[in-house]
């Protein structure tokens, strides 16, 4: 295929995270892909393709204009929050596979510190739009919704909040040991996550990710001109962007089966494309705006077979010696909640070996978006 392996990541870079942070959204999505562009060795002029989401709040021209960047090429955003991220990359990597572009900047900036960021804060008092079915219902949060799902879960294949509580602590172990992360000096015990509030049962407060402003960029390149770039290139080998057939966003439960989704028609269009498959996978970078969904794409991705996923998880399968190191920088829920974005650096660091918790050997590297909504995946490699 033309596609495989014929783009990479060539620099990654981020702001500080922090709540309540005194810049810009602008001023952090110029500082992140300022970073970027630095780590890569890539003057600002040699940019002409750009990515980032619908969500994005500064438009594509002010980033050009601020970062001296040169004429553009190619620019798009990808819908859908949480599962907008592998999206983004993978059609600036389109367009660069195609000649389109040479080199691309994909960005996320978000001062997420600030309620009215919050899509669901801004609920009209009048709803026309598909959340009149589930918002009149109670279903106000997207913690409501995807507390809903857990509940099925759990109806279907046993009780697992001790699986949930074993997700937040690994990635609160991943996190203490992350220079950048926001939870770098809380440690959590079982207790303390059985102790904590209940927030949609049954999602307690450590089931839901931060609330964070920061901003996180990678910089695209083709992977013949990777080579020239001052870090390791990881290359792009398989992406896929999935909608499933009478999908509906965050409330899809009305299929006969409502965990396979979106996330399952993504999964079996991006292991088509592989050259390897989910056993060869070294780490993981799976969305978590909710501790539920990573036991969700753990099966939708085949890494667990139907049900499997929470002993998956209790047997210590996402830890640094377990079967899947998994959101390896401590993720949404430890790290910083950057839709995403810092999942697909994290990726990149792990392929690079310059993570804050190194996976020794790791060549290979999933990375998902949000399984509730229309979704996408990459698939990484390191460089030979």
């Amino acid at each position: 295929m033309a596609f495989k392996d014929s783009t990479a990541i060539v620099g990654v870079g981020q702001t500080r995270f922090g709540k309540g942070l005194a810049e810009s959204e602008l001023e952090l999505a110029c500082q992140a892909i300022g970073a970027a562009l630095a780590d890569a060795g890539i003057d600002p002029a040699e940019v002409d393709a750009l990515g980032s989401y619908t969500m994005e709040e500064t438009p594509e021209f002010e980033v050009a204009r601020n970062l001296a960047l040169g004429d553009i090429h190619f620019f798009s955003r990808v819908n859908y929050g949480g599962g907008a991220g592998p999206g983004a990359v993978g059609q600036v990597a389109l367009a660069i596979a195609a000649g389109i572009a040479k080199v691309g900047v994909v960005w996320r900036s978000r001062k997420r510190a600030d309620p009215s960021s919050r899509v669901w804060a801004n609920t009209p008092p009048v709803i026309r739009d598909h959340w009149k079915w589930s918002r009149p219902s109670g279903l106000l949060r997207p913690v409501d919704e995807v507390a809903l799902l857990a509940r099925r879960y759990f109806h279907d294949h046993g009780e697992g909040r001790d699986a949930l509580a074993e997700i937040a602590q690994q990635q609160r172990r991943y996190a203490n040991a992350n220079p950048a992360a926001t939870m770098r000096d809380r440690t959590m015990t079982r207790d303390d996550y059985f102790a904590a509030r209940m927030v949609a049962d049954p999602l307690c407060l450590f089931d839901n990710c931060l609330e964070t402003d920061g901003a996180v960029a990678l910089v695209l390149t083709a992977a013949d001109r990777s080579r020239d770039c001052r870090r390791r290139p990881v290359l792009i080998h398989a992406f896929s962007q999935g909608l499933a057939r009478g999908h509906q966003s965050m409330t899809d439960y009305h299929r006969a089966d409502p965990f396979d989704g979106s996330s399952g028609v993504t999964a079996r269009n991006l292991w088509r494309q592989a050259d390897f498959g989910p056993a060869d996978l070294s780490v993981a970078q799976i969305y978590d705006a909710f501790s539920p969904l990573v036991l969700f794409s753990l099966e939708a991705y085949g890494i667990c077979g139907r049900g499997e996923s929470a002993d998956f998880v209790r047997s210590g399968g996402l830890s640094p010696s377990g079967k899947l190191p998994t959101n390896t920088s401590g993720g949404g829920l430890s790290e910083a909640y950057i839709h995403g974005m810092n999942l697909l650096s994290e990726g990149v660091r792990q392929l690079r070996g310059d993570g804050a918790t190194p996976i020794a050997g790791a060549r290979t590297c999933l990375v998902t978006g949000c399984d509730s909504t229309p979704t996408g995946a990459l698939l990484l490699r390191a460089a030979a």
